[in-house]
């Protein structure tokens, strides 16, 4: 069964965070629980969320919470594990709305790290704000 890889020893990196303001807008607040918060991306052409995880996982699902307007049309989960480079496992194209989005993701390998690019922001400055962030699965035995 497939249940939540988020955890305290999860390590995060974004690619930008809007006028640098981590205290309002950082990354912490796509994993908090909070409808009220968000991560919000600074402009640019293409943003980012990477985890790296303590122990290998396999990736079943993510689940995404956009702002409609800052959200983007194309995603790529790419993956690794701890000492390899990174390569793609799947791609999904969200809607443009505020809902809590669901994408199932078959046959990933196992990897200790994912990176989730967001591309084509429906933002005209490329801007990204995720409200919520989940990755599921189990951990790679």
């Amino acid at each position: 069964m497939a249940s939540t890889l988020i955890c305290g020893e999860v390590q995060s990196r974004v690619s930008s965070v809007l006028n640098r303001d981590v205290k309002q807008f950082g990354k912490k607040f796509m994993f908090d629980s909070n409808e009220e918060t968000c991560w919000n991306s600074d402009q640019g052409e293409c943003q980012w969320v990477m985890l790296e995880f303590p122990l290998s996982v396999k990736v079943s699902e993510l689940k995404v919470q956009f702002q409609g307007g800052f959200s983007a049309k194309t995603c790529r989960l790419e993956g690794c594990p701890k000492e390899g480079d990174l390569t793609e496992i799947s791609q999904f194209y969200p809607e443009d709305n505020n809902s809590l989005q669901s994408f199932p993701i078959q046959g990933a390998p196992a990897v200790d790290k994912v990176k989730i690019m967001f591309e084509n922001s429906a933002d005209f400055f490329g801007r990204i704000i995720v409200y919520s962030l989940d990755v599921l699965g189990e951990k790679a035995s």
